[in-house]
């Protein structure tokens, strides 16, 4: 479904201005960033031009105390959405009760615009690795995750989104590629897919197989959010560091996917070797100005 906006949101903090008549996604936020805690204060001093923040969800998950505060006071100027990296989908593990009790407070709290994850496990037997481990892609796994996912839409009130993570390790047990389990997931369990740019890149590279395959692969009602971020390149394999501007290879793949599933919901992760705001300002404005180049999107 499509809506024509023709002004955007005052409530976007800093981004008042009125956008060309185009007819954009009914989910679309724009183009943000990761809320980091460095930017805490200068975001609410200068209020940037940023459509919209991401939040690690586990970052928030706590009664009270100056996050919070920061949490809220942003979220009063801008736009939310909540991501996890602790649900562990894909883990033999019970769900972990208390860990969504939690995650459904924040949520009421923070009324975001949507939830997302990792379709990944993090862990066994109670113990986290605090690694986004991949799955065997095969029918006992793609049952297993899409009963666990919809436990947890059915106790949240509202779906949620899905990412790929990248991945330095393949199974044996496997039956069917990434992105068919991937669809087929979001296909059978109602929930929506948060596509990371860069993972695919660096999965494909890892791999050795086609990024553009897998773009093909994804149904286009199915994508709600664009990741992107930067990696290690060495050579032989590459690394999810999330620690450089993002490269010029994903930049590529990002137009791809631009013309593959069109406007989408736009942001870049940083989470090391985090620089001055105005220069993932910058690196966003590349973003903005590749979906206007290719798609004809923009703003006056």
């Amino acid at each position: 479904m499509w809506v024509v906006l023709l002004v955007r949101s005052d409530q976007r903090g800093g981004n008042t201005s009125s956008a060309v008549n185009n007819a954009l996604p009914e989910h679309f936020l724009g183009f943000g960033l990761g809320l980091r805690t460095d930017h805490f204060q200068e975001v609410i001093d200068t209020k940037p031009p940023v459509d919209w923040f991401e939040v690690v969800s586990e970052n928030f998950m706590v009664n009270g105390g100056k996050p919070k505060h920061y949490l809220h006071s942003i979220r009063e100027l801008y736009p939310m959405v909540m991501h996890g990296v602790s649900l562990s989908i894909g883990s033999t593990d019970p769900l972990n009760k208390a860990y969504l009790n939690q995650l459904k407070v924040l949520v009421n709290e923070l009324q975001p615009e949507w939830v997302s994850d990792h379709l990944c496990w993090t862990g066994a037997h109670q113990v986290n690795s605090h690694d986004l481990l991949p799955m065997p892609y095969n029918n006992e796994a793609l049952d297993h995750i899409v009963d666990r996912i919809s436990h947890v839409q059915d106790y949240l009130g509202q779906p949620i989104l899905m990412e790929n993570v990248s991945s330095y390790i393949t199974y044996v047990e496997s039956e069917m590629t990434e992105w068919e389990f991937l669809n087929e997931v979001a296909k059978r369990s109602g929930c929506y897919i948060l596509l990371d740019i860069n993972n695919i890149y660096v999965s494909a590279r890892n791999h050795n197989f086609s990024a553009q395959d897998y773009l093909n692969g994804i149904d286009k009602d199915k994508v709600r959010q664009f990741h992107l971020a930067g990696h290690t390149d060495y050579g032989d394999y590459v690394i999810d560091t999330h620690d450089h501007d993002v490269a010029d290879p994903v930049w590529t793949l990002y137009k791809a996917a631009l013309e593959r599933f069109g406007l989408m919901s736009t942001m870049i992760e940083r989470d090391d070797n985090i620089p001055p705001l105005q220069d993932l300002i910058a690196e966003l404005n590349i973003a903005k100005r590749i979906a206007q180049n290719t798609l004809n999107y923009g703003v006056r």
